[in-house]
């Protein structure tokens, strides 16, 4: 059996005074100061970039921030990621704000110093990224002796920076490897869960079905339990012959849930009951109702205590967990109840040897937001990826890297 090759697997021939391209995934929301409200994303990279410096490589940093779909937008500007950095590392991490393929990028880099670590401007400032531009993966290729992935946020992509520029030195007989949060994502996401302690429990929630059928589809026969919420419990409800109100309702779904249904038996839990509310905002007074109590003027905004009890029960008696998507809309505090019981208890189960796997996105939000993220064996740094990934997806970003026998 292979695994792919990591960072741990070079040594100090192929890092010393090497420079080495690792893409990273620093898109992160900004807030109001310039500065990233959850720097999460960026810590998770710290580990992988301290081993390089100690190994002596030239680490050239690529990442990519917001959508400036090919132009320069100074608002999409990755200087406040590289500001932070420096605090983080103890050491300065220049900007280069020039073209990856100019003489003023291939000198800075040339010119740094064993240790020393740069940082190229937002990719995405240039449009062929998310192209796989070959002109661009080949100038991103040339600029470096190895590449290291350590952005599982954007390994579903084909992209110039995560598949390209790989290629590009692979070809001329450079290492392509996976970073330490990259190989983390990969244990925790594919290799746990492929023969997981039980019982395995699968809490998933979140807008729609359509976004997680595929997963739905693939962990239904994986798991002893499957645990319902959010919007997509409406699709599931209706195709109960429910009544759902104003509630989103994926109508075209309804036949494919039905069949969902009657394939998983008493393995898929539905909410017994729910907090509704004739609008949906921060000021909503829900009240609860039983799931076939849903009046025509009202909206389903949470997961209610029955449920939220109903739902405990099975993941505290769980050996392990995967939790992808919220309860409700966990954003509105009159509807959080549901989304945050999850995240404490499956805090309190982590704490006691429980293995719990969030799978990024708004689940991971939601983690955080809670205060408990760090409890959890594991919050991944990756939405679409970590979706695409548990459904049994290949992923691009992850196919390139190398691997070697076990």
């Amino acid at each position: 059996m292979s695994r792919v090759k990591t960072l741990s697997d070079l040594g100090p021939r192929e890092l010393q005074g090497r420079p080495v391209l690792v893409r990273t995934d620093y898109n992160i929301p900004m807030g109001p100061q310039g500065m990233g409200v959850d720097l999460s994303r960026i810590d998770a990279t710290i580990p992988s970039l301290e081993a390089l410096r100690e190994a002596g490589a030239k680490v050239v940093l690529v990442s990519h921030l917001g959508r400036p779909d090919g132009i320069c937008d100074p608002s999409t500007s990755l200087a406040p990621v590289a500001q932070f950095l420096s605090g983080r590392l103890g050491t300065t991490v220049s900007l280069i704000e020039a073209d990856p393929g100019s003489a003023e990028t291939r000198k800075a880099i040339e010119t740094t110093s064993p240790g020393d670590v740069v940082m190229l401007e937002n990719i995405r400032f240039h449009e062929g990224e998310t192209k796989n531009d070959p002109q661009l993966s080949e100038v991103l290729g040339a600029l470096a002796d190895g590449f290291v992935s350590d952005a599982f946020g954007v390994a579903h992509r084909a992209h110039s920076s995560n598949l390209g520029a790989a290629r590009e030195i692979l070809k001329r007989g450079g290492p392509a490897v996976a970073g330490f949060l990259m190989a983390r994502e990969l244990h925790f996401l594919s290799e746990s869960l492929r023969d997981p302690a039980r019982p395995f429990v699968a809490v998933m929630g979140g807008a729609k079905i359509s976004g997680k059928l595929q997963l739905i589809r693939s962990i239904l026969s994986r798991v002893d339990r499957l645990l319902v919420g959010g919007a997509m419990a409406n699709t599931f409800l209706r195709a109960l012959g429910m009544a759902t109100g104003k509630s989103l309702v994926e109508e075209a779904l309804v036949p494919m849930a039905r069949d969902l249904l009657e394939e998983a038996g008493d393995k898929l839990l539905l909410p017994v009951d729910l907090l509704v509310a004739s609008e949906l905002g921060p000021t909503s007074q829900p009240v609860r109702v039983d799931r076939a109590g849903i009046r025509r003027d009202q909206y389903v905004g949470d997961i209610g205590p029955r449920s939220r009890e109903l739902f405990a029960r099975e993941l505290l008696e769980a050996a392990t967990v995967l939790w992808n998507g919220p309860m409700g809309v966990f954003e509105l505090k009159p509807f959080s109840q549901g989304t945050f019981c999850v995240a404490e208890v499956l805090a309190g189960a982590s704490d006691r040897g429980t293995t719990v796997v969030v799978g990024g996105g708004d689940s991971a939000a939601a983690a955080h937001v809670a205060g408990v993220a760090g409890r959890m064996t594991h919050v991944s740094t990756g939405g679409g990826a970590s979706l695409a990934l548990l459904a049994g997806t290949k992923l691009p970003g992850v196919a390139v890297l190398e691997t070697v026998g076990e």
